[in-house]
């Protein structure tokens, strides 16, 4: 395995946690380079079930190192309470496999309260955040106020900055007619936070760089997912960074041209969380995953919204990313389906569209144009390679690579390790 990027070719929540676990055995690093704890990567391992936030999924297999980069906001509470969860269930996590930017920018209280504010101000026109306060931290990060993770670890730089930042957001606070931060208590807390993350803190551009050097194979993790993304995805109904496969670079510190290829994952059908244009949706489809106990947001618990696999959105997103490889996953979520439909191209008006419009407005008009598949109706959780799937589901996982653009190499069948199957 060389240098890879692994993106969401959809609205995130693709089972990229699953796949980067299993990618995981043949890297050397993983490295998560953008979001915050509004992402939840799910890995199953032995039967038992880890959700993750903020560490990278390497974190669950030994001798890998994790990454957490500068394009990163973190909740340092967050993070270290991650920690302590992991070490609850004896997983080893210590400076020598997790590493932390010292210039990802952190996430504090006033952004959350701020997130709130903002989405209860906008009414029926909200945009569906977790709440995790990521818009704002990125908004300071790109208004040049924002607190980062070497501040938070020198003690009296930390007090100087927070002090004039909680000043600053009591008076925003104020304007909502929401509850101001005491500065004591956040500076407390902080405090006592940055004492169990300064061993881990380090100047993760010169780690990566060294370890490309060396030949170490890295795996960049992605969070959330193409139509997420700041720049390229339904906007305003996005994350706050660049979910795209150019966010690994900035968010870092290793230049495109040490990269290999990029690895898109996508769902055997569509979801996504949130507010928002989504022209697959399709409610019997939504009632029936959420009948098998599937589709619940791994940070909120939130039901997804689900519908037939959106093949003019992976195409997009094959562009934007540069996509290589394909992994296809929840293959099995479409089992007991005899007839299954594929959107391969939108209409809005009189015009057939073969890429989705930039303005969410436009998306929301568009009335997907389908072709019809047989369904397997056959089990397929018990597929350990590709001549054990049904003819029918391999039709099936074939043309949506073709129309999707990228090269199939792996398809899951289900969480566990042991249910991937390389094409």
């Amino acid at each position: 395995m060389s240098n890879t990027i692994l993106v969401g070719a959809q609205w995130g929540d693709e089972g990229k946690g699953k796949i980067i676990d299993f990618l995981t055995e043949r890297a050397d690093l993983v490295v998560r380079s953008q979001g915050g704890n509004n992402a939840g990567h799910t890995v199953l391992v032995g039967g038992k079930k880890y959700v993750l936030h903020l560490i990278p999924s390497g974190i669950l297999r030994a001798g890998k190192m994790c990454v957490i980069g500068n394009g990163v906001v973190i909740d340092p509470i967050a993070v270290a309470k991650e920690i302590d969860g992991l070490l609850a269930e004896k997983v080893k996590v210590s400076p020598k496999n997790l590493m932390i930017s010292d210039c990802a920018h952190l996430v504090f209280p006033y952004h959350r309260a701020i997130d709130e504010q903002r989405e209860l101000a906008k009414g029926k026109g909200k945009i569906g955040t977790t709440k995790r306060g990521i818009g704002p931290a990125y908004g300071d990060k790109a208004a040049r106020v924002g607190v980062r993770i070497g501040d938070l670890i020198e003690p009296e730089v930390f007090a100087a900055k927070l002090k004039v930042r909680i000043k600053e957001n009591n008076a925003v606070l104020k304007a909502f007619g929401a509850k101001p931060l005491n500065y004591a208590k956040v500076l407390a807390e902080y405090q006592a936070a940055a004492r169990k993350l300064a061993p881990f803190v380090a100047n993760t551009v010169v780690y990566l760089h060294e370890a490309l050097k060396s030949g170490k194979k890295i795996l960049f993790e992605g969070a959330q997912g193409t139509f997420l993304d700041i720049d390229h995805g339904t906007y305003p109904y996005v994350t706050s960074s660049n979910t795209t496969a150019g966010g690994a670079c900035t968010g870092s510190g290793v230049p495109p041209h040490r990269m290999d290829s990029v690895l898109g994952v996508m769902k055997a059908y569509t979801t996504r969380v949130g507010e928002g244009p989504f022209p697959t949706e399709n409610e019997q489809i939504s009632d029936m995953l959420h009948g098998l106990g599937r589709e619940f947001g791994a940070t909120t618990g939130r039901a997804r919204r689900c519908g037939w696999f959106d093949a003019v959105a992976t195409r997009f997103a094959g562009m934007v990313n540069g996509i290589d490889e394909i992994a296809v996953t929840n293959l099995d979520g479409l089992d007991t389906l005899p007839k299954i439909k594929v959107c391969v191209a939108y209409k809005l008006g009189k015009k057939r569209l073969e890429v989705p419009p930039s303005d969410s407005a436009l998306l929301a008009q568009c009335v997907p144009i389908y072709e019809d598949h047989d369904g397997w109706v056959t089990p397929t959780e018990k597929c350990k390679k590709w001549s054990d799937l049904p003819a029918k589901a391999r039709a099936y996982l074939k043309r949506i690579a073709e129309l999707s653009g990228g090269k199939l190499t792996i398809a899951s069948v289900g969480p566990n390790r042991d249910q991937t199957i390389l094409v």
